[in-house]
């Protein structure tokens, strides 16, 4: 391998992942244990043959995330487009050298690759990865069909591209009023032959909520959790009795600080604990006013929140509300419907059941009622 060269990588990680529907940046959903911008940036880091990377983003926390990162040069804050923010990584490069720009969103980039790239433009000073596309493609004019196109000629292009630094710097600056989509149009609208090699079907872009899915399964990664939860309250006149977000008709209510809903309570325990974020007293205190009363449905939609950001969905909820009295079972089909809807789950992967426990203990003297919940998430 050629080292006459200093090489340095270019990741733009300014991107806004609007095509992903959610409100969390792409690069900070996880892969398994770490992030796909962790992922990404740990190739680079390890591979033997690159001296230094540069990352622009605006996201603080991508930016405390490459700190750990003894490669990464300096972070820059990102453009508009992906166009001004390579722009921007670029031009913060003085020294004369080879220079890699590599999509954030490609974590399953391989030091072969990265190698071939290196090797190819110091060469031939321009140099991009590709695979051969193995869908027959077509153009369309409206709905219809106007021309098919010849697949052996058309490749799917994917990054690091790699190029000289004063040839890039040259192509961005004569053409940076130019849309493109990638680095290599800009270097060929100036002439320069650009060389393809061989890329990597597992190469690709997460864009899209498939795509993690996808991703996951490239990676063996299969991230599933289970949490247990359980809760006790006391029968009080008074009181509605609220169970799983239903007022049901009954001489007494559950005592508490909220609506003692102690079926959602046990629910809201187990996944939380599925994703090690301790319990709901830790989150809901009973010290704190906010709550006083308040629907343990609006509670849950709050553990749902945190259960998405952790990067978690339900995969299936089992619960068991123990009661000598009132019988449940008219209920549970309304019970099962505020759940799902609560925690964007599908009523399918809602169980409840109820049970006595035949005269004995606190909730057969008919003093209490209590819950059991076993909530099983998987990686969304």
């Amino acid at each position: 391998m050629y080292k006459e060269f200093k090489v340095i990588v270019v990741v733009p990680a300014a991107g806004s992942g609007k095509r992903m529907n959610s409100d969390k940046n792409k690069l900070l959903v996880k892969i398994g244990k770490d992030t796909i911008v962790e992922k990404t940036l740990d190739v680079f880091e390890k591979n033997k043959y690159i001296d230094e990377m540069i990352v622009v983003t605006n996201d603080s926390e991508i930016i405390n995330i490459v700190r750990k990162f003894s490669k990464v040069r300096n972070t820059i804050s990102g453009g508009v487009t992906r166009q001004e923010s390579v722009y921007k990584g670029i031009s913060s490069i003085e020294e004369d050298g080879i220079v890699l720009i590599h999509d954030a969103a490609r974590p399953f980039i391989t030091d072969e690759i990265i190698e071939r790239v290196i090797e190819m433009t110091h060469l031939y000073k321009a140099c991009i990865p590709a695979v051969k596309i193995k869908d027959t493609i077509k153009t369309i004019d409206g709905k219809f069909i106007s021309k098919t196109l010849d697949r052996d000629s058309l490749i799917s292009v994917q990054t690091p591209q790699g190029f000289r630094l004063n040839i890039l710097k040259e192509a961005y600056e004569l053409k940076n009023s130019y849309p493109a989509t990638d680095d290599a149009s800009l270097v060929e609208k100036l002439g320069y032959p650009v060389l393809v090699v061989r890329g990597d079907y597992n190469n690709i872009k997460l864009t899209t909520t498939e795509d993690i899915k996808h991703a996951r399964s490239i990676g063996g990664v299969n991230d599933v959790r289970i949490g247990i939860g359980f809760d006790v309250h006391k029968l009080v006149e008074n009181r509605d009795l609220i169970l799983g977000g239903v007022k049901i008709p009954y001489e007494k209510g559950l005592l508490g600080h909220s609506d003692a809903d102690v079926l959602v309570h046990a629910i809201m325990d187990a996944v939380l604990g599925s994703i090690g974020k301790g319990d709901i007293g830790r989150i809901f205190p009973d010290t704190d006013n906010d709550f006083k009363n308040i629907s343990s449905l609006l509670l849950l939609k709050e553990v749902g929140v945190i259960l998405d950001k952790e990067g978690y969905k339900i995969n299936n909820i089992d619960a068991v509300v123990i009661a000598q009295k009132p019988k449940i079972s008219p209920f549970i089909e309304e019970m099962k419907k505020n759940i799902a809807m609560t925690l964007n789950a599908d009523i399918s992967q809602i169980n409840i059941k109820g049970t006595t426990t035949e005269r004995l203990g606190f909730e057969g003297r008919g003093e209490g009622i209590s819950s059991q919940a076993v909530v099983i998430v998987d990686n969304k």
